[in-house]
């Protein structure tokens, strides 16, 4: 049976829910900077790089600095909230992951986010709303879906690996996506045994996911066992956080984690073992 119904909307019916008090949506982008530009009425931001992250160390935001954040914008434990984005919902589906991460239920993704709603030719607005404060309180991390270095070294050849970056950042020819600059981390390469399946064949030309039937025989063409345990990692862990939405959320897999250390910090470890060239 899908779980469609329990992770995402569609355009439809955030149209019908624009004006709804129960719900908050919420814009999640790569680019900060084009919520200011026009977003979906009623809509609110959060800037993944000054919201989601610790000011000084390289980690989450704390338990603490989740609640501050949801409170200020106006976000109540039983709001649902519905996050969407550009470029296929990357950095939305990595808010969603922070979400579950404390513990929040009540959370959707728009299918298709701000590149559907586009094709669509619906309303984008300049206007920001206001909402009241709450009083949030965030669950201690679920650790069950987050992966670090050690638990990564562990799963070579045991595992599944999913490596969801480009071709050429699996193969070592490039650190970072091609639109980035190239460093971060140390040295390039992929995680041994580990499987390159890049997070955007996840998704349709119009940026709504795939089929179940379509997003399972990706993975099975690609060797990846479903019934295993399975780590996704990319380089800072956003868009792993879609695979691990398409693993867990859509298909319903147990067992999967997102390693938000990623590239960046494997890549830079001393004495890890670390392959390079296309998939095997």
């Amino acid at each position: 049976m899908s779980r469609r119904s329990e992770v995402l909307v569609d355009a439809d019916w955030v149209q019908d829910n624009l004006d709804n008090p129960a719900i908050a949506i919420v814009e999640v982008d790569e680019d900060t900077s084009a919520y200011e530009k026009n977003h979906i009425k009623n809509a609110i931001r959060i800037d993944w790089t000054k919201d989601l992250q610790d000011p000084v160390r390289r980690d989450f935001v704390d338990q603490e600095g989740f609640e501050k954040l949801l409170s200020a914008k106006g976000i109540a434990n039983d709001t649902l909230v519905i996050l969407y984005g550009g470029n296929n919902n990357w950095f939305a589906s990595y808010a969603y992951w922070y979400f579950k991460l404390y513990g929040h239920e009540n959370v959707k993704l728009l299918d298709g986010g701000r590149k559907k709603w586009e094709l669509d030719a619906r309303e984008l607005v300049s206007e920001v709303p206001e909402r009241t404060e709450t009083s949030y309180q965030a669950k201690p991390q679920n650790k069950a879906i987050r992966a670090f270095r050690d638990d990564v070294v562990a799963a070579i050849g045991t595992q599944n690996l999913v490596d969801v970056r480009s071709p050429d950042e699996f193969s070592g020819k490039l650190l970072a996506p091609a639109h980035l600059p190239q460093e971060q981390s140390q040295r390039p390469g992929h995680v041994p045994t580990a499987r390159n399946i890049p997070w955007s064949k996840n998704a349709n030309d119009d940026g709504t996911f795939k089929s179940d039937d379509a997003l399972k025989e990706l993975y099975a063409d690609e060797q990846v066992d479903l019934a295993k345990d399975t780590i996704a990692y990319c380089r800072i862990g956003e868009r792993s956080a879609l695979t691990w939405f398409v693993l867990h959320e859509l298909l319903g897999v147990e067992n999967v984690k997102n390693y938000d250390g990623s590239w960046t910090e494997y890549g830079s470890l001393v004495g890890v073992p670390i392959e390079l060239g296309a998939n095997k």
